[in-house]
């Protein structure tokens, strides 16, 4: 893990995070005046504030404004008296509030649950939040939700400061060691995933090519003449899934390496096909030195 600067993290987050919430959203940035320094994983405090803002953008369908807000903060005996699981100490506050639809206390009460959504079948897996929550516990960080129906939501998270000063290294070196110069094709419907995917390979070196489906991925593989070395791809997608782009590439390609991404788990999908030389599969969420690891393996012929 780096020592970062989260202010520094949102304002190169900032072109992302404006593409993926649409110009019917309003994106009010406040940093915090001479933030605390916090030990954590790049690409992990990226994928919690990308997830949060898909959050918040799904939440305001019609419009509204999302703040993002940076600050100092001191966690006393008092509050810890009234919040279960706090830990005294100084900590830099990430904010991220919306002005959307909210939700009620049922609701709140269940949105760090995996696989718990809202959202209509095939909008979502349930699993953003349950990302935040697993990567802010990780990182001995707290959050807690403020939320009421027609006002918005608002959630905190806490990350510990430690004593010195930021890095400006973007990857930490274990990713530059899990990293390489490889082509990379990811096939992933969800924008949000798909980014994350690409900003992890690229980060190590990789070159990224990419595909909202499989039939998108048949195509973008052609064009490039098939020069590809491995092709990370979510199970199930629309028009075709993994698997249909294994069964139509594998045959004529068998050097070509294969990581299947899924939300489900996985007894709950058909994996036979893993079980093949060159092929392995990573459920989601999945932290990102987890992939590089695995990418690695599969590209050095190591399975």
């Amino acid at each position: 893990m780096d020592d970062l600067d989260l202010n520094e993290v949102v304002e190169n987050l900032m072109k992302m995070i404006r593409r993926i919430i649409g110009e019917h959203i309003r994106l009010s940035v406040i940093p915090g005046h001479s933030l605390g320094t916090v030990h954590a994983d790049r690409i992990q405090m990226e994928q919690i504030l990308m997830n949060l803002c898909v959050n918040a953008r799904d939440a305001m369908p019609d419009g509204g404004e999302l703040t993002i807000e940076t600050e100092n903060v001191v966690i006393n005996g008092d509050y810890c008296a009234t919040h279960i699981g706090a830990v005294p100490g100084r900590y830099v506050l990430l904010s991220v509030t919306d002005t959307g639809h909210g939700m009620d206390a049922e609701t709140k009460a269940r949105i760090f649950e995996p696989f718990f959504t809202t959202k209509e079948l095939g909008k979502g897996t349930g699993l953003g939040l349950a990302t935040v929550y697993g990567i802010v516990r990780q990182h001995q960080g707290m959050i807690q939700v403020y939320s009421e129906v027609d006002k918005g939501t608002t959630f905190k998270i806490y990350l510990p400061i430690v004593a010195r000063t930021a890095s400006k290294i973007g990857a930490k070196i274990e990713r530059r060691v899990l990293g390489g110069n490889e082509t990379i094709l990811v096939a992933e419907d969800d924008e949000m995933v798909r980014n994350i995917a690409v900003r992890i390979l690229e980060s190590a070196g990789y070159t990224v090519l990419t595909a909202v489906n499989g039939r998108d991925a048949l195509r973008v593989f052609h064009e490039s003449g098939g020069k590809i070395d491995l092709i990370l791809t979510d199970v199930v997608m629309p028009e075709m899934g993994g698997k249909g782009i294994y069964e139509a590439l594998h045959k004529d390609h068998p050097d070509l390496r294969f990581l299947f991404t899924s939300g489900y788990s996985a007894n709950s999908i058909h994996t036979g096909f893993v079980l093949h030389k060159g092929v392995e599969l990573i459920q989601k969420p999945y932290a990102p030195d987890a992939l590089l690891r695995k990418i690695r393996e599969l590209l050095d012929g190591s399975k």
